[in-house]
């Protein structure tokens, strides 16, 4: 078994792994970038390093800083999770020749299933059928118009190396082809740094069905459970469920055994997926993904399975734990999982709504699971994905699994971003989705979303009368460091200024940052809601004398320092939202 593993990676995934190695007694080493410095992830670790930077291509995508790592701490296997490096032949192959594990599928499967083109090829070398269309690429529009004379229309281009709808384009007659070709290439090559595509038979009204799969080092695969992921928007999936239901009698064990023979054809080993598109009783293969995906964990409420479990034994050179009949006889219940993501959902419009986490209360219950790599306090960063987190919730049938979702989603709280909710509740209650009526194009073609209203604010307790929550900090006592927990108010202040030591504030009294140096201005040091003013308009005030109180702030010292003196100008109110180095008192 390995014994120290790195997660390159972040968030809920990374948080995911850490949780399972370390059931498994493997000792785990977390990655951070800037922003990331006190994340979830890094304070579950048993080591961390920084990796610097703030964006993914300063950090989590910096090779040789993750390389050092590696190096640093000694670990002997990587997790790769999903995104960033985890479909990266050359990332996988610069692991292994550090003489170190990479948990995740050989480089040579992960070439050949990127590639949309090959891996259509390699399907067919397996037996699994494949969507009719072309296994090279197109370079010339001809090409096209001379496929769609012969098949008919509609047609789809797709970018080779993409996914999540970049690069895709239907084509609906001969007119459309020289502009939807040039428009795929483009931004195939804006997204994926190559604009190669290639041509499908367009599906109407198509379904999104998975299967997990797992193989190991020996040559044996099986495949775990399907999936059904068709409530998407844009191509990227909002619900998905376990198993695929409401199919023709045959086709989930027929999908089954075509993903099998699909991961044999490139000699797969590890976690991966291969997805399907099934309409009127047919199955067609679309792509292979060589990692885990980001619903596992469906699947896993209705086997019983911990898939990284199995990814790490699968790496550590183990069998495999079951035989494809084992497998099959775990499978009970209907398991549903929903992506939470910040987003404000309102009007159908789903735009992204970054900032600070200020309340997370997860739903609970029988059959409830809630994967996240966030708690109250944290903040989602532009830079990164804003996946808060997802619920996963597992039911004896399909209808109770709806039920409890529902019930689930009514209860959670999560409070200073919007998020999908909404969304997520309108499409569990619809009763075409309750009825498996749709498709992958259903939430875009025929669901409402038009009087999904902007979220309230939560309503501001007077500050007087804050709740006590727990904060952590780490201390040095003669040279030992300790991590200490401390309860004190939700709602720190925001000072004019130092306090000289005899008159600073106690933390327990909340006072917080940040005054611009010499400048008069008193700043905020980052996003939160104003609660309270404490000043008027003429009235003096001492360095260090608490201006407003403002929600969502961390407490800490003042980034900057200046002494007292008169207010000159209120810029804010209660109720008012600020962003970091937002003015909200001038003092004169």
């Amino acid at each position: 078994m390995l014994k120290k593993i790195l997660i390159a990676n972040r968030g809920e995934i990374a948080v995911r792994v850490i949780r399972a190695a370390r059931e498994l007694g493997i000792k785990t080493v977390a990655v951070y970038s800037e922003l990331d410095r006190n994340a979830l992830h890094v304070r579950l670790a048993d080591e961390a390093y920084a990796l610097g930077g703030q964006t993914a291509a300063e950090s989590y995508l910096n090779t040789e800083a993750i390389l050092d790592a590696i190096e640093r701490s000694g670990a002997d296997g990587v997790h790769p999770g999903y995104g960033f490096f985890s479909e990266n032949a050359d990332f996988a192959r610069a692991i292994i020749a550090k003489g170190v594990a990479f948990i995740g599928p050989p480089p040579e499967a992960i070439d050949e299933m990127g590639d949309k083109v090959s891996s259509r090829k390699a399907a067919q070398r397996g037996g699994a059928p494949i969507v009719p269309g072309t296994t090279e690429f197109i370079t010339h529009e001809d090409e096209i118009l001379e496929f769609g004379n012969a098949h008919g229309w509609p047609l789809v281009i797709k970018a080779a190396y993409g996914g999540g709808g970049r690069g895709m384009k239907v084509i609906r007659s001969a007119a459309e082809v020289h502009d939807a070709m040039e428009s795929a290439r483009r931004e195939a090559k804006a997204f994926f740094g190559r604009d190669e595509i290639y041509i499908e038979r367009y599906l109407t009204w198509p379904r999104h069905v998975e299967v997990q799969i797992v193989g190991d080092q020996f040559g044996e695969v099986v495949w775990v459970s399907t999936r059904d992921c068709s409530a998407q928007r844009r191509h990227q999936k909002l619900i998905e469920e376990a198993p695929a239901t409401h199919m023709a009698p045959g086709i989930e064990e027929a999908m089954g055994e075509a993903a099998i023979k699909a991961a044999k054809a490139v000699g797969y080993f590890n976690a991966g997926t291969v997805e399907f598109i099934y309409q009127d009783d047919e199955f067609f293969f679309l792509e292979m993904n060589t990692r885990l995906q980001v619903e596992h964990p469906v699947t896993e409420v209705i086997t019983g399975i911990d898939l990284v479990e199995w990814q790490l034994r699968v790496a550590s050179g183990e069998r495999l734990p079951m035989t494809q009949a084992e497998v099959a006889a775990r499978r009970y219940g209907h398991g549903i999982e929903i992506r939470i993501n910040a987003e404000n959902p309102a009007g159908g419009k789903f735009l992204p709504s970054p900032g600070t986490i200020t309340k997370l209360v997860p739903a609970d219950g029988f059959g409830i699971r809630f994967d996240s790599g966030y708690e109250s306090g944290d903040t989602i960063s532009q830079y990164y994905d804003n996946l808060v987190g997802k619920l996963i919730v597992w039911g004896k049938d399909r209808p109770t699994a709806i039920a409890r979702t529902i019930r689930a989603l009514e209860e959670m709280v999560v409070e200073g971003v919007a998020t999908t909710i909404p969304a997520d509740l309108a499409i569990l209650r619809h009763p075409e989705f309750q009825a498996f009526e749709h498709s992958t194009k259903w939430v875009e073609e025929k669901l409402d979303l038009s009087g999904l209203d902007a979220p309230k604010p939560p309503a501001q307790a007077d500050a007087d009368e804050a709740p006590l929550v727990q904060r952590n900090t780490t201390v040095e006592v003669n040279g030992k460091r300790f991590d200490v927990k401390m309860w004190v108010p939700d709602v720190p202040m925001v000072a004019a200024g130092p306090a000289k030591a005899a008159k600073k504030p106690t933390r327990a009294a909340g006072a917080g940052a940040g005054a611009g140096a010499g400048s008069g201005n008193v700043e905020v040091p980052m996003q939160g809601t104003i609660v309270k003013v404490l000043v008027e308009v003429g009235q003096s005030v001492e360095a260090g004398q608490a201006v407003v109180r403002a929600r969502g702030h961390e407490d800490g010292e003042p980034d900057h320092r200046r002494e007292g003196g008169t207010v000159k100008e209120i810029k804010v109110k209660a109720g008012d939202t600020v962003g970091a180095g937002d003015v909200v008192v001038v003092i004169a």
